[in-house]
């Protein structure tokens, strides 16, 4: 895979059932208190640069924001710097909330 891949929320819950994907949060800190996917790692996206060696190359890696455009540009970068298997989150969190799947708050 070039590139990465748009994914929606369905797909991405399904993957996830299947096989390891690493999750990435890429919202900011008042963002993810609002609610995250459960098992997602927090890393907002002006950090992202800092923090990518801290990432499996191995590993398939979703990125997800409040609506898609900030895991879109997560996606690319990691994409432009060969990783193999790179996923967006299509529509983000509020994707995911309208499709039924949960979120889980910090307390």
């Amino acid at each position: 895979m070039s590139g990465f891949s748009n994914i929606d929320p369905q797909a991405l819950h399904a993957l996830r059932a299947r096989r390891d994907v690493l999750l990435v949060d890429v919202r900011s800190d008042d963002e993810t208190r609002r609610g995250m996917i459960e098992g997602a790692r927090h890393i907002p996206l002006q950090l992202l640069p800092a923090q990518v060696e801290s990432l499996d190359r191995g590993s398939a890696v979703a990125f997800y924001c409040q609506s898609g455009a900030r895991s879109m540009q997560a996606s690319a970068f990691l994409a432009a710097r060969g990783w193999p298997e790179v996923y967006n989150l299509a529509g983000g969190v509020m994707a995911w909330v309208r499709s039924g799947l949960p979120v889980r708050v910090s307390e």
